[in-house]
């Protein structure tokens, strides 16, 4: 497995990884709380490294993990970067499981905690993990004591510890874990979202979160359980979180699929490449800035790129700046 670095040396690249350009600004609001504006909890840094974790897979669905750095072509707003970071390896990952216990899910509950149980087993045993369970309300699984943990078993008891009931809080329960991310030791975030895509009783709207989603270095999976009859069921917004990120949306037709869509998002996770550039239209503007990567290597016919579509520059307020009245 290769690595290049830039020429700011192994230090630089390090703090640049620990606090890359795309990452949460203005993670606000909870049940109660007005919504601030995002420009509220910025932090300057003088980081510039944009960071992407790309899967590459052919035309069959495999994963190609085979291709050097000079396989990859990244475009930023449709300029050529030059690319300054470049890592082909199973790196640990902090991870946060954000599970639905509104009243629709009571009969799914069991399914999602073996499904998260496979995708333990299924990770590298260095990643760091949490649960966010919500219904209205938004709380962590863990117990206090316990930040992150790679237990299945503690896992299996931080989802299911919470009955079901009530109604959903979708967008809080992203927002609140967009946060916990950021306590995570991990330089890749990923987040999986269980829930049938409907809200309904969240303080947050839509568009904050995919704002904060754009502003994150996070990927995001999403994995919709939903009856067709299901008046909240929302399929649309599963699959654009999931684009917007890099990540990717599951609708499985069986409760049965869980298990093993949760061992091909393991996989997924430890299959991306890191690859890292200096804009080369370093501006100080907020607007979005779209990212396209493209990858060919030979013995390869057809290789598609999964990464998120682009970002939001921004800065990521440390622990204790992300509330406000």
């Amino acid at each position: 497995m290769r690595r290049r670095l830039s020429q700011a040396g192994e230090r630089g690249v390090a703090k640049a990884i620990a606090l890359p350009v795309l990452l949460l600004a203005g993670l606000v609001g909870y049940a109660g709380e007005q919504a601030p504006s995002p420009e509220s909890f910025r932090i300057s840094v003088d980081v510039n490294l944009v960071v992407l974790h790309a899967t590459v897979t052919d035309r069959q669905g495999g994963f190609a993990s085979d291709i050097g750095e000079q396989g990859f072509e990244v475009y930023e707003d449709g300029a050529l970067q030059r690319i300054r970071l470049f890592k082909n390896e199973d790196v640990p990952v902090t991870v946060g499981l954000v599970v639905d216990h509104s009243t629709t899910m009571r009969p799914k509950l069991a399914e999602v905690s073996a499904a998260a149980q496979t995708f333990v087993r299924s990770s590298n045993p260095a990643d760091e993990m949490f649960v966010v369970n919500f219904n209205e309300k938004v709380s962590l699984g863990l117990p206090a004591t316990i930040r992150f943990t790679h237990s299945a078993a503690e896992l299996e008891s931080a989802i299911t510890a919470l009955p079901t009931g009530g109604q959903t809080a979708l967008y809080d329960a992203i927002v609140k874990a967009l946060e916990e991310l950021q306590a995570g030791s991990r330089d890749k975030k990923v987040l999986i979202v269980v829930s049938d895509g409907g809200d309904n009783a969240s303080t947050q709207s839509l568009a904050q979160v995919m704002k904060l989603a754009g502003q994150s270095s996070a990927v995001i999976y999403t994995v919709g359980l939903f009856d067709q009859d299901d008046p909240d069921r929302n399929p649309g917004v599963l699959k654009r979180l999931a684009q917007a990120t890099g990540g990717e949306a599951f609708l499985p037709g069986e409760i049965g699929e869980v298990v093993a869509i949760c061992e091909r998002i393991a996989r997924d996770i430890r299959h991306q490449y890191t690859i890292g550039y200096v804009p080369l239209n370093p501006t100080h503007s907020r607007a979005y800035r779209a990212i396209r990567v493209l990858a060919r290597a030979e013995g390869h016919d057809k290789l598609s790129v999964r990464t998120r579509t682009g970002y939001i520059p921004g800065g990521e307020p440390r622990l204790g700046e992300t509330s406000a009245k």
